[in-house]
Formats: C-alpha cells, sequence, structure tokens
C-alpha cells in the first residue's frame, strides 16, 4: 500500500472512543418508520463503524503527535534571535483491519472478527521554534527561558481503492504551543524543559464501501494535546535526548452509512445521513528517545519511542494486536537552527 493509501486508510478509522462491550451507542430503530425490518438494520454498521474507529483512533493520534516537539532539542533555544525550522516523517509500527471484507448485518448488530494486517501509518510535518525569552542566570545555567512552537500538517484530498477523502476547509491546519526551561544546555549542563503543543488534522469527509455496503464519516475533526519533559545533551558531533509525557487524542465525526440489497431487504438499499454523532477522548503515555548527528546551523535526528496505557474494549473482535496495546513508532527528520 503507497504511503497516501494507508494515511488516508487510517483517517478513515480515526475517531477515538471510551471502551464499550454493548450497543447503546448504536442503539435499534434510527430509521425505517413502517417499512418492515427496517428497525434494525442500520444497528450493525453503526456499531461496526464504531469499533473500527476505535481501534484505529490510538495508532492515528501517534501518528500525528509523534515523541520530542523539536526533534532532538530539550532545552529552550536561548531567547530573542534564535531559532530553527524542521521537517519530519512520524511513522508508526501499526495494523489495519481489513476494510473491504466488512459484511453488514441487517437484523441488528452481530459480532464478527476481522482480520488485520501489519502497516506502517505515517504522516509529515513541519515545525518552527522560537526563542522568546533567555531565562534567568543560575551558575553555569539558565532557567526559565521561553520558546514559541509553530506546526503544521498537511493533508490532501484522494479518490481511489473504494476510498475518497474530501477536505472542504483545505488541506493544511498548524498547531501551537510552548517550552518552558528547567535548565540550559551548557558544556556541563544538559538541557531541560517542558513542552506543550496542541496538533490538529483538517476537518475532512471520507466515504468507504466495498461495492455493495459503505460507511461515512462526515466533518471528522482530530485533535491532539500532548505535553513533554525533555533532557537533551550534546557530545561533539552527536546529540541524545530523552523524554516523556502523556497524549491526548480528541476527536469527533458524523457517521453515515448504506446498506446494500439483501435478504430480507431484497430489492433496498437503505442510505442513512446521520447514525450518531461521536466525541470521544483517549489518553496515552509516551516515551522515546533522540539521537542527532550536529553539523554547523543543521542537525539530523532519528528518534524511536513506544505509547502505551487507555483501555479500550470493543463488541466485535480484531486478530492480532488489539486496540489498546501498546505501539512503537519512529521519526526521522531535519532541522535547520540559530
Amino acid at each position: 500500500m503507497k504511503t497516501g493509501s494507508f494515511v488516508l486508510s487510517a483517517l478513515l478509522l480515526a475517531t477515538p472512543l471510551a471502551a464499550q462491550t454493548d450497543t447503546r451507542a448504536c442503539p435499534p430503530g434510527n430509521v425505517g418508520g413502517s417499512i418492515p425490518n427496517l428497525q434494525r438494520a442500520t444497528q450493525d454498521a453503526c456499531q461496526k463503524a464504531l469499533d473500527l474507529f476505535q481501534y484505529i483512533a490510538p495508532q492515528l493520534g501517534v501518528a500525528i503527535t509523534g515523541g520530542n516537539a523539536t526533534l532532538g532539542q530539550g532545552g529552550t533555544m536561548g531567547g530573542l534571535g534564535h531559532f530553527s525550522i524542521g521537517l519530519r516523517a512520524n511513522g508508526l509500527l501499526g495494523s489495519l483491519p481489513e476494510i473491504a471484507r466488512f459484511t453488514l448485518a441487517v437484523t441488528g448488530a452481530e459480532s464478527a472478527t476481522y482480520g488485520t494486517r501489519d502497516q506502517l501509518i505515517g504522516l509529515p510535518a513541519a515545525d518552527l521554534a522560537v526563542g522568546l525569552f533567555r531565562g534567568l542566570p543560575l551558575g553555569v545555567t539558565n532557567v526559565g527561558g521561553v520558546d514559541l512552537i509553530v506546526s503544521a500538517a498537511y493533508l490532501p484530498e484522494f479518490d481511489g481503492a473504494g476510498v475518497q477523502i474530501k477536505v472542504p476547509g483545505g488541506p493544511l491546519k498548524l498547531g501551537f504551543g510552548a517550552r518552558v526551561g528547567l535548565l540550559q544546555e551548557s558544556l556541563i549542563v544538559p538541557g531541560v524543559s517542558v513542552t506543550y503543543l496542541k496538533r490538529d488534522l483538517p476537518t475532512v469527509d471520507i466515504t468507504a464501501g466495498n461495492g455493495v455496503d459503505a460507511l461515512r464519516v462526515d466533518n471528522l475533526e482530530v485533535r491532539t494535546d500532548a505535553w513533554r519533559v525533555v533532557a537533551s545533551k550534546s557530545l561533539l558531533a552527536f546529540g541524545l535526548a530523552i523524554g516523556g509525557g502523556r497524549d491526548r487524542y480528541k476527536t469527533s465525526a458524523d457517521l453515515g452509512a448504506t446498506v446494500g440489497p439483501r435478504p430480507p431487504l431484497t430489492g433496498t438499499s437503505i442510505t442513512v445521513p446521520g447514525l450518531n454523532r461521536i466525541e470521544r477522548d483517549i489518553t496515552r503515555t509516551n516515551l522515546f528517545a533522540d539521537l542527532s548527528l550536529n553539523l554547523p546551523f543543521f542537525r539530523l535526528t532519528g528518534e524511536i519511542g513506544r505509547v502505551s496505557g487507555g483501555r479500550i474494549e470493543t463488541f466485535n473482535k480484531f486478530e492480532g494486536k488489539q486496540a489498546a496495546d501498546s505501539r512503537f513508532f519512529g521519526s526521522v527528520g531535519a532541522r535547520f537552527g540559530f
């Protein structure tokens, strides 16, 4: 699967949900009126969409946030006149449910087991860090320095392989945050800081199906906020950074579905404009380590990390990795700074 395809597939399934093992979030009777057999016809579509969404949700959240807010950086920039610009690619060792093989029941929710396939899930990102305040002198270091951080996420429109994604509000979304220095890096002191950053993806409308049935996600919003504590130290040509923190992924979306004709609904196709409006969030722990190659005004960095935590139970089942299992991720990037 090409990079664009698996990113868009992940977005299709990207609504974080709280733990649930029953069908209270998808009650029968959304449509039907006096038409026989239609009162429960969309319950299975709703339930399967919810379970697929919450399986992918933690993975998409990591693809957005990654680990360190600025790759290889632990302390603050050093005050006014100092800045850095970075480009990075976040990659998650994830797994995707086999969307094209789903089959919807028309007589109520029925638990099924979904096959999954291992997949690298990734998103590109850019960031700008600007020094605002150098901090107060304390021995051979400074404390209380402040940086402004701006990030950007880009998502193009896509139509292919049974998936259509539209970005009605534009493909670019900016995020904002700040870094406060606990210690400014010096010859003998490591840089230590606390960072908070909010990053979102553009609002999208997505449709996917298997030729008979289709699931639809309208007005999908994926919002993240993350805090980090990071320590770093440059060692001549190389630099090391370690850190950790907490990620929160908040998502809202309107779910819809089309249920194709099959007994006892032969000759009938049901299109539902709005099965449910979902607003959920999940919090996970994030630990990571960076290794950098330091060049004049330029730094190349690789990162490896792990996310874990949270409890997610599904009505339907998944082979292999479960929704709340820990995941490993990595990032590679280049940063120019002064």
